[in-house]
């Protein structure tokens, strides 16, 4: 299934644990850096990128070649989500963010917000960075260069990025739950 983004929040409370999608249009990355920068300009007043409200936040630090007006990802892998755990449930509430991508899947909290809001998890493959990175088809903006390439926020029209795994639906599903409590028997 190919999803459009921005999603709506009918789109994203129909998906369920175990659909497989693909993501065309806007998706933009943020890992630890952009959570604390967007966390502290919306505290402080400040402008804050309009493309991160209801967004598809992908947790990647890309490698980026080129400059402005010629960038390319030539590498896009997923960072470990769990990193965000303690600043993803303000910025999912906040920012209305309608799926996050990443790997390893988050925190019971953050899927509790997840399922309030309406946003889903979608789990990417490690060690695909050259294969996620070719569905980041343009570049259209950087904000926050000044945290570096890594950590800067990155807007990409996105074609086909994917395959990504809904790892954690918006009724408080969870792949990785399941998976906990089958080893506890």
């Amino acid at each position: 299934m190919i999803l459009r983004s921005p999603l709506s929040e009918e789109t994203v409370r129909s998906l369920k644990i175990g659909d497989l999608v693909y993501v065309s249009g806007t998706v933009v990355t943020g890992r630890d850096a952009v959570h604390m920068r967007a966390l502290e300009y919306l505290s402080e007043g400040k402008r804050t990128p309009s493309e991160l409200q209801g967004s598809t936040l992908y947790h990647c630090g890309p490698i980026i070649e080129g400059g402005k007006g010629e960038w390319k990802a030539v590498a896009a892998g997923p960072t470990t989500s769990a990193r965000m755990n303690s600043l993803a449930p303000e910025m999912i509430r906040r920012f209305g963010i309608r799926a996050v991508i990443g790997k390893g899947g988050m925190s019971k909290e953050v899927s509790e917000v997840m399922e309030e809001v309406g946003c889903v998890y979608l789990a990417a493959t490690g060690g695909a960075a050259v294969t996620l990175a070719n569905g980041l088809s343009k570049i259209t903006g950087v904000e926050w260069q000044d945290l570096g390439m890594a950590e800067a926020m990155w807007r990409f029209e996105a074609d086909r990025l994917g395959p990504l795994v809904v790892a954690m639906d918006a009724k408080g599903n969870s792949l990785y739950e399941e998976v906990r409590k089958s080893l506890v028997r």
